[in-house]
């Protein structure tokens, strides 16, 4: 049951962390072509956009918390390696739980303050649209709600050694894989003895065995 209960909720995370991360790719994309139209109406027509330069920032500002939840599911975040070689093996799942406790904390934080700071600037509207600010600050606790599943499935997944725990065991994954496999050895081929030829290995036969013997 719990093993099911599990797995339904990694497939759920997995489907979340996708939509962020293609949201993000998508954000980016839209605030680099917000950025290149504002600097070609800016010193090539000589006309300025007015509204160009605030969505690439805001597209920008989502990117960056709705890239963080695929940063935190696949480890990518900033770690100080130096801490998980001085911690024993056995040890590294309480380091683990560690770091999540922290990253949930943090992320708990943004959620419950993000959410009050996007409901009280609902009233203000971005300069030079009529679009309220409300939408931008909505990037806080949206990314971090995100991010909040992604840090639950990883630490889920490395507990129950679905995923390798530390940056030292994911490192000698790879190593491992191209190890190139020894023969066994009955299977290995023998080069203690050298091939007899058999045109000059030929040695003649005992006079005793061949021939009468002489008296």
């Amino acid at each position: 049951m719990v093993t099911a209960m599990l797995e339904l909720f990694l497939r759920i995370e997995r489907f979340t962390s996708r939509i962020a991360l293609v949201a993000a790719v998508l954000m980016l994309i839209v605030s680099v072509t917000l950025g290149f139209y504002q600097v070609l109406t800016r010193f090539v027509f000589d006309a300025p956009s007015t509204w160009s330069e605030v969505m690439s920032r805001s597209a920008m500002i989502w990117c960056v918390f709705l890239g963080a939840a695929a940063s935190f599911r696949g480890g990518y975040m900033m770690a100080v390696e130096v801490i998980y070689k001085l911690v024993p093996v056995r040890a590294l799942v309480w380091l683990e739980l560690l770091v999540a406790l922290c990253c949930l904390l943090v992320l708990g934080i943004l959620v419950y303050f993000g959410t009050l700071m996007t409901i009280r600037v609902s009233a203000q509207m971005l300069s030079g649209m009529q679009i309220s600010i409300a939408w931008v600050y909505a990037a806080i606790p949206v990314g971090a709600a995100f991010s909040v599943l992604a840090v639950l499935a990883r630490i889920a997944s490395q507990v129950t050694r679905r995923e390798p725990i530390g940056p030292a065991e994911a490192e000698a994954l790879p190593e491992r894989k191209h190890d190139t496999p020894v023969a066994p050895a009955s299977q290995a081929p023998r080069h203690d003895t050298p091939p007899i030829n058999a045109k000059t290995s030929s040695a003649p036969a005992p006079t005793g065995l061949t021939g009468r013997s002489r008296s």
